[in-house]
């Protein structure tokens, strides 16, 4: 085993186009060399493995979820993994949106942080003249009161609110997260354990960024938006560059 595969990355010979192709090739294991490097790298010895099955998961932070049986162990292993397919370097990919309400029952959040959140949104109208946006209100908006009390606030829940969003709660919470480039030629993919990747991306300071969002490490909480205008458009996400751990390789 090479250097780059013992770190997890790897040149795709082949692109991924979504979800199936990561079930298929876990499915066809003993013929398909990255599904082998895949389970090595979640520490299997491949001469140990009975049978691999690998099904797709809907709803949940596991998109993949592989079974793994092992010779002379009653038991099974079950991995979940997160797909984060995406096609250039600088695509940034949704990791989690919701109403600030859910939100609020997840995290208990005190009501002036809901107020706070609902104007960032646009669920709750802005109180500011002449704002920059007459649908919203930008983090940098708010009163300088108003902003400390959110960032701090969100550096006290840090790692409740990236555990959440990133690996998720229950039986399909992601343990792994496989970042595959969706393209047809030279393609690369990387396995990293999700406490990992919520380390890297959720650890670091909490900041308002120049556009006027909030940013906890290396996540963007911001205001949907889009959405041809509808209500949806004035949920809470939370993105991520997956890419960018192929740059920490």
């Amino acid at each position: 085993m090479n250097d780059k595969q013992i770190l997890g990355s790897e040149t795709a010979k082949n692109g991924f186009k979504n979800e199936d192709d990561i079930v298929e090739k876990f499915n066809n294991w003993k013929k398909d060399k990255e599904a082998q490097t895949w389970l090595k790298i979640m520490k299997y010895k491949l001469t140990e493995i009975e049978f691999v099955e690998a099904i797709k998961i809907s709803g949940f932070k596991t998109d993949v979820q592989v079974q793994v049986s092992i010779k002379l162990k009653k038991a099974l292993d079950v991995e979940n993994l997160q797909v984060k397919l995406v096609s250039n370097p600088k695509g940034f990919n949704q990791i989690d949106k919701r109403w600030v309400d859910k939100y609020t029952e997840m995290w208990n959040m005190p009501n002036n942080i809901v107020s706070i959140l609902k104007r960032y949104t646009g669920e709750n109208k802005p109180t500011v003249i002449k704002p920059k946006d007459k649908r919203r209100m930008f983090a940098n908006e708010f009163t300088i009161a108003e902003q400390t009390t959110t960032i701090k606030w969100l550096k006290k829940n840090q790692a409740l609110i990236v555990s959440d969003i990133l690996k998720g709660r229950g039986k399909f919470a992601a343990e792994w997260m496989l970042v595959a480039q969706k393209v047809e030629k030279n393609a690369r993919w990387i396995l990293k354990p999700m406490n990992f990747c919520m380390n890297y991306f959720g650890n670091g300071e909490i900041e308002i960024t120049n556009r006027g969002n909030f940013k906890i490490g290396k996540i963007t909480m911001q205001r949907k938006g889009g959405d041809g205008g509808r209500d949806t458009a004035k949920m809470l996400q939370f993105k991520i560059n997956p890419a960018e751990l192929f740059v920490n390789e």
